[in-house]
């Protein structure tokens, strides 16, 4: 559950999001939302029906957050190799993420994430 002093916050991401690992496109959608969490950085999630999840393999590895719950993860499989657990969900969020169930984050560190405003 969220503390006064861990406070989460999700919003609709107001832009086209596009992911590619190399020049491979993975996601792109119009429907992300962003994930607030105390002070850290916006976490930006996608609907897993605009993700090409074929190009994700599930992991076993899983982490457990107090505020959000239990995560599983998925590596990415491209021609170019395979990042390991690079894509996380929260499949059952707790209440306070419940608006993340059916969504999923990517590592920045392996992919980019490109936002693309209206004109």
């Amino acid at each position: 559950m969220a503390h006064d002093d861990h406070p989460i916050n999700i919003v609709s991401h107001p832009a086209r999001v596009c992911v590619r690992r190399g020049g491979v496109p993975i996601a792109d959608t119009r429907r992300a939302l962003t994930l607030f969490e105390a002070s850290y950085p916006g976490v930006r999630y996608l609907p897993r029906a605009d993700v090409n999840m074929s190009l994700l393999r599930r992991s076993e590895y899983t982490t457990r957050c107090p505020y959000k719950g239990l995560a599983s993860y998925f590596s990415i499989v491209t021609p170019d190799g395979v990042v390991e657990n690079a894509v996380w969900c929260y499949e059952k969020p707790l209440p306070v993420a419940a608006e993340i169930a059916g969504y999923l984050a990517f590592d920045t560190r392996h992919v980019s994430i490109a936002d693309e405003h209206a004109s």
